[in-house]
């Protein structure tokens, strides 16, 4: 469902926006960018979709904000591959931030707990947050001062690296979470 206002088309509904492409451009008159990307000026519609025809190629409305608005004489084809690639390789170059949980026991070892902190600081390393879960277990809920007490430890530990605690050490349900994230 389209509503007009003021000869302008907005799309209502989550379609793609629409392309006003040779016939479908209504203006009598646009602001031409031939081929080469040389400006011609203000020139008739009609004009700019002959010149458009004769080179075998689509007239493409860029701008239709302005007054009167932009068009371009090009491959429309190909102008639409090279926006879908463009886009593709932002996409690529993102980084997404991923939620990386580490699970331990409040009884852990002292080398189990060096392999959780390498694994910690290179997470945070690659630009993740990361999740620390201490869990607690049955009569183990009467002594979680003791997982409150390695949760500061993993903190203090870690406070020469590059974090920031987003969340501080708290009881969720049996376990003792801390959530941290890169500065």
């Amino acid at each position: 469902m389209k509503a007009v206002t003021g000869g302008k088309s907005i799309a209502t509904d989550n379609r793609k926006e629409q392309v006003f492409i040779n016939e479908r451009i209504r203006s009598k008159e646009v602001r031409l960018i031939d081929e080469n990307g040389d400006n011609r000026g203000v020139v008739a519609t009609s004009e700019a979709l002959r010149m458009a025809y004769d080179a075998n190629l689509d007239l493409l409305l860029i701008n239709p904000n302005q007054e009167p608005p932009v068009a371009k004489i090009l491959d429309y084809g190909k102008h639409k591959y090279d926006v879908e690639k463009r886009a593709k390789e932002a996409k690529k170059k993102q980084h997404t931030v991923e939620l990386k949980e580490i699970k331990v026991r409040y009884k852990i070892d002292t080398h189990d707990y060096q392999v959780r902190i390498k694994s910690i600081q290179k997470f945070i390393s690659q630009g993740n947050k990361v999740k620390i879960v201490i869990m607690l277990r049955g009569r183990e809920m009467q002594h979680s001062n003791l997982a409150f007490a390695l949760a500061e430890k993993f903190l203090t530990d870690l406070e020469q690296d590059p974090i920031v605690v987003e969340k501080k050490a708290m009881l969720e349900g049996r376990n003792v979470t801390v959530y941290l994230a890169p500065a």
